[in-house]
């Protein structure tokens, strides 16, 4: 049975609704690792972050394991607490976010240095919100340890410009984790933002070197990243709020992939769960 890691930081949220507010737990890389148990039960997935001692903590900890996760790696900071951001959703399904994480616990995963805790699984999934929240040094020394490693990296860059403490450091990064992963799971807005490319320059550029994949495009639908497919990929039928719909296209994505199916299979998979998640408000739907 492949373990899995997904790496990151995992929040609390706020999803506005006129003068409400509905609470809730989300965080790309959590969403992802959701979606892909969810996918594929078989696989052991288990979340690593760090979160503090309060009991909004407590939530996202007891959050991660009530949704099949493995949580006994989360390690818990005393005096810190977990990010928090809320959702402005417009009528057309498009999302504005405000963040409240500069005391946020995660900020502080591998301030050791120690990556030993990744070494008994199979596939590690990493984003770039994954990596922007960490001190550059942790960074580099992550990328080191990932060069000896023969885990296999499933990488998607989620660009967030505000994270990064340079952009010069984000495509430094973004460039090294490219290179090392065996899947890539980019988005095409944040590669040319990223990279100030154009959108056929970075279809160019992630057809010409990435091993296997996906480039995820919206309404256009993806681009496998390993040879053509035939597949008809219809948009949503209603867009109630993108939120998640990168996060679980990877993880139906990945999970149809680590089960054995084709890479047709596996993009039709992410493409079919992200167009129903859209469908709902908030980042986790209904299982």
């Amino acid at each position: 049975m492949k373990r899995v890691a997904s790496v990151g930081e995992a929040m609390i949220e706020l999803s506005m609704s006129n003068e409400n507010a509905r609470v809730g737990v989300a965080g790309d890389t959590l969403n992802t690792a959701i979606y892909l148990q969810r996918t594929a039960p078989q696989l052991t997935v288990d979340y690593i972050t760090c979160l503090g001692s309060d009991t909004f903590s407590t939530r996202i900890f007891d959050f991660v394991g009530h949704n099949g996760l493995g949580n006994s790696l989360i390690k818990q900071i005393p005096n810190k607490t977990p990010g928090l951001y809320a959702i402005n959703t417009t009528t057309d399904g498009e999302r504005s976010f405000t963040y409240w994480r500069s005391n946020s616990a995660a900020r502080d995963l591998f301030m050791d240095y120690d990556f030993s805790v990744l070494e008994s699984f199979d596939v590690l999934y990493l984003s770039g919100i994954s990596m922007a929240i960490l001190p550059h040094k942790v960074r580099i020394s992550f990328l080191e340890w990932l060069k000896c490693s023969p885990i296999k990296l499933i990488f998607d860059s989620n660009y967030r410009p505000h994270l990064w403490d340079s952009i010069d450091h984000a495509q430094q990064i973004t460039s090294a984790l490219w290179v090392r992963a065996d899947v890539s799971l980019p988005s095409i807005d944040d590669e040319m933002l990223l990279f100030n490319e154009t959108e056929d320059q970075v279809c160019a550029r992630f057809l010409a070197t990435a091993k296997t994949g996906a480039l995820k495009r919206g309404a256009q639908g993806p681009l496998s990243l390993c040879g053509k497919l035939k597949s008809n990929y219809k948009p949503a039928k209603k867009v109630v709020d993108t939120t998640a719909a990168g996060d679980s296209f990877n993880g139906g994505y990945i999970g149809a992939l680590l089960s054995g199916k084709s890479q047709e299979e596996a993009v039709m998979c992410g493409h079919k769960l992200a167009s129903k998640v859209v469908q709902y408000h908030g980042a986790i739907i209904p299982k």
